[in-house]
């Protein structure tokens, strides 16, 4: 029999302080107008002190679980997206199965910066091909405004915080249809963020906030995620045309135009989240998705195309059927 990993829940957290564009041209040297105009973004949520990528993946993993009317003990394994957890370890994902108080299931983190939840959905549905698992929690959560450095006004204005959830089943009934993952060390300059106490050791003197060079990234991002859309609909046998939605990482308005073009697509084909957002990281596509599935744009039925680009760098796509 044929596993094919299916949706059955989506939720998300989004934390309740907003940051405007306006707040930033009071911390730094910028306006509304120049974030908007380079970005798309206008506003970003902070987490409070007291949350966590744990506590934020709580909330997200409660709606989805609570959509797909499951008994939250069915679930045998948890993957969270994070580059921001509170611990070295253990990993948010055991931090997240205490706190929904399941008994018995695997969970672990996957860092792959803003591409993490693409990742995970391609674990999750390797997993579930596999037959090792049925049902399976995928969280991308990241409180990036604790990476920031708030007076660097080329990295501030563009992250924000916040935890996206999806839940997969194994079901006879097409889900993800493919995934396509890569990575390429040989630009790690481009877009990085010490750990600030290993580098200490190494007596280097960097401090632990996102470093990011962004005309090249934008450069390489375009072209790679191109590539990835040719990729996918390639190994598919998927015409342009086939995709319904697009749900593209959250970085930049120019990058998603990009590939919306690339893709033959116009713009209220594609699930935007990014003006009172910001870059999520890797919870950036889960939020977009629950949006369009919550707001009923994406409808059962419908071929979903989602694509990240993140630091490593890292890039992938996953195809799915809703």
């Amino acid at each position: 029999m044929t596993h094919w990993a299916t949706v059955i829940g989506t939720g998300a957290y989004l934390p309740e302080m907003i940051r405007t564009n306006h707040d930033l041209s009071e911390m730094v040297d910028t306006t509304d107008s120049w974030i908007f105009e380079r970005t798309g973004i206008k506003s970003r949520h902070i987490a409070a002190a007291d949350e966590t990528a744990a506590s934020m993946a709580e909330h997200a993993s409660r709606q989805a679980i609570e959509m797909a009317a499951i008994d939250a003990q069915e679930i045998d394994l948890i993957i969270v997206a994070t580059s921001t957890s509170e611990r070295i370890y253990p990993s948010s994902a055991c931090l997240l199965q205490q706190r929904l108080g399941i008994q018995k299931c695997v969970g672990f983190d996957i860092q792959a910066a803003c591409s993490g939840a693409v990742y995970a959905l391609s674990i999750a549905d390797q997993y579930i091909k596999t037959g090792f698992a049925k049902t399976v929690l995928v969280v991308g959560s990241e409180i990036c405004s604790r990476i920031v450095d708030w007076s660097d006004r080329s990295t501030c204005i563009l992250f924000g915080d916040g935890a996206g959830a999806v839940l997969l089943s194994a079901s006879d009934r097409p889900g993800i249809l493919a995934t396509h993952i890569h990575s390429d060390g040989g630009y790690e300059d481009l877009l990085y963020c010490p750990n600030p106490q290993v580098a200490a050791v190494a007596k280097q003197s960097e401090p632990g906030f996102i470093q990011m060079r962004g005309n090249e990234v934008f450069k390489v991002a375009v072209n790679t995620l191109g590539r990835i859309v040719d990729e996918t609909l390639e190994a598919s046998d998927l015409q342009q045309s086939d995709i319904d939605w697009l749900v593209p990482h959250q970085a930049n308005m120019r990058i998603i135009a990009a590939t919306a073009k690339k893709l033959g697509m116009d713009m209220d084909q594609v699930i935007l989240t990014l003006e009172h957002q910001g870059n999520t990281s890797a919870a950036s596509v889960l939020l977009a998705f629950n949006e369009g599935v919550r707001d009923g744009r994406i409808q059962r039925g419908q071929i979903v195309l989602i694509e990240a680009f993140g630091a490593g760098f890292t890039w992938g796509s996953v195809l799915l059927k809703y």
